[in-house]
């Protein structure tokens, strides 16, 4: 028995031994990820105040245009403007080069001001076995995000010389939806007015067919013919991966928490230019039509000779999560015609983060 209790206090002893000496690896890691991220915050101090500064300026520019007051009462309000923001300036790196200098004396400091931290090492004298950690410290500057893409609107081709009025494809009836994930970085250091949009998503494209045909395969070449039956539908659908990139312009706001700054779109005017690239992943022609009163329908799946590359350009503009999307295949649909045919796609178009 004591030779259990004496084995138990021993390691009891290391486990102790231990976990303090790696708690003072993290709180030292955590000062100095501290001391950079307050390093980052003084750097962006000065322009923040001069950006601040300019859109003060302009509004008193605005106010004397509109006369509302004198060339004399501008300059002295754009006087004490400049004076408030170089006090600004002066105030706040001083408080930042205090914290700076309060966490090098006492590295502790840190930890103790992130007490939401979790963290629980488990180690056996300096050998660690086990370790869990989570810093709740935010970024300073996060310059990409994510979101969900989802989009739906109407469908169709654009046939050499021929206008969507002679489509074989009912212009209510064919349509689009595409989903995915994209992410959306900021270009530019200190601007968020140029972003770059990717991600990857699902493209449907459907296309209803008129006047009672359908598509068959004859050898290389597709084409319509009218099909035996009365039909009530007749479908053909392609599902394509693609990888949606968008160059997107637009004002955002900047606000800035102290210890971090962040972006944000909200209600804000945007406009994306791009395209896309991608496969086509599967195509399918469903008809339904009555047999002796009842209701039947058929599916094929096959290739119906379409083109696996899919690539086009695409283009939005809206306010916020929202807006009005179009895109246009480069790639012609079928890969042997007689009459090349590209899908073009209008729709909506939301970006949720």
């Amino acid at each position: 028995m004591n030779t259990i209790v004496k084995c138990i206090v021993l390691a009891s002893l290391c486990l102790i031994m231990g976990n303090t000496q790696a708690q003072d690896t993290l709180q030292k890691n955590k000062a100095e990820l501290r001391i950079e991220r307050l390093i980052q915050f003084k750097d962006s101090i000065t322009q923040n105040e001069k950006a601040s500064l300019k859109t003060e300026v302009e509004t008193i520019n605005k106010r004397l245009e509109r006369g509302e007051i004198t060339k004399l009462q501008a300059d002295a309000l754009k006087q004490e403007m400049a004076k408030k923001r170089a006090l600004n300036i002066e105030n706040r790196l001083a408080i930042a080069d205090s914290q700076i200098a309060l966490i090098k004396r006492n590295p502790e400091y840190y930890a103790a001001k992130q007490t939401s931290d979790t963290n629980f090492v488990f180690s056996i004298g300096s050998k660690k076995i086990m370790s869990f950690a989570r810093d709740s410290t935010p970024k300073y500057d996060i310059r990409s995000s994510n979101m969900l893409l989802f989009a739906i609107g109407f469908n169709n081709t654009i046939m050499d010389g021929q206008s969507l009025e002679d489509s074989p494809y009912e212009i209510g009836g064919s349509g689009f939806v595409e989903l995915g994930w994209i992410w959306s970085t900021r270009v530019l250091k200190n601007s968020n007015f140029v972003r770059v949009n990717y991600g990857l998503a699902f493209q449907w494209n459907k296309l209803s067919i008129k006047d009672n045909q359908y598509f068959v395969e004859n050898g290389k070449e597709t084409v319509l013919e009218t099909y035996p039956l009365n039909l009530k539908k007749s479908k053909f659908r392609t599902t394509s991966l693609v990888v949606p990139v968008h160059f997107e312009f637009g004002p955002s706001k900047l606000k800035d928490y102290g210890d971090r700054i962040r972006y944000f779109n909200d209600n804000q005017f945007k406009i994306g230019l791009g395209g896309f690239a991608g496969l086509n992943l599967n195509t399918m022609q469903k008809v339904k039509f009555k047999v002796d009163g009842d209701n039947q329908k058929e599916k094929v799946k096959s290739d119906f000779n379409t083109n696996s590359l899919m690539y086009g350009l695409s283009g939005y503009v809206g306010l916020g999560d929202f807006s009005i999307y179009a895109k246009y295949n480069l790639n012609t649909l079928f890969k042997n015609q007689e009459v090349d045919q590209r899908n073009v796609s209008l729709g909506l178009r939301w970006a949720l983060d």
